[in-house]
């Protein structure tokens, strides 16, 4: 992600892998120059202490949204942009969903338009939800609930035997 040059990118892009390297440089100087000037310890408490937590509530956010024993999986045969948009489930954080502009609870339909606003989310959800009808994904399991159960049943991917299609399904062991 950090070459250039890479096989993964465009030349139209080159300059924005130039500019974000720039930009992660610019940022470890400026916390090797902080380390320098408060000390290791401080700049791990008030810096790495949030970081940490602010990737753990990210982290925990896109694996829900994305794990769940009801999504399927695609092989390559089989997926394509549609498919992969609604292989997602929207779930409420309580209180948190404004804190995080509401992207748990609208997720699906942020993978439907994902240039959309944060502040159209709820709107466009309301929308779709009759539209999708089944297809429409929410789990109202607890968080602690639904990691506990995500983390124990879906643990693996495998072809479904009764599906000739190459849908792939979370086996629970």
């Amino acid at each position: 992600h950090f070459d250039p040059y890479g096989p993964i990118y465009s030349d139209r892009e080159r300059q924005q892998i130039f500019i974000s390297d720039a930009g992660v440089l610019a940022a470890f100087y400026g916390l090797y120059r902080l380390v320098l000037a408060k000390g290791l310890a401080w700049v791990l408490c008030v810096y790495g202490g949030p970081l940490l937590v602010v990737n753990a509530f990210l982290v925990t956010i896109t694996y829900l949204q994305h794990t769940h024993p009801s999504l399927p999986h695609y092989d390559s045969s089989e997926w394509d942009w549609f498919r992969g948009a609604l292989a997602t489930v929207d779930r409420s954080y309580g209180i948190l969903d404004k804190v995080f502009h509401n992207i748990t609870d609208t997720h699906v339909a942020h993978h439907l338009f994902s240039t959309m606003p944060h502040y159209n989310a709820m709107e466009a959800t309301k929308a779709i939800k009759p539209i999708l009808g089944d297809y429409y994904q929410f789990d109202e399991t607890p968080v602690y609930k639904a990691l506990w159960r995500e983390a124990k049943e879906c643990i693996y991917v495998e072809p479904d035997e009764n599906d000739k299609r190459g849908v792939f399904w979370y086996k629970r062991l």
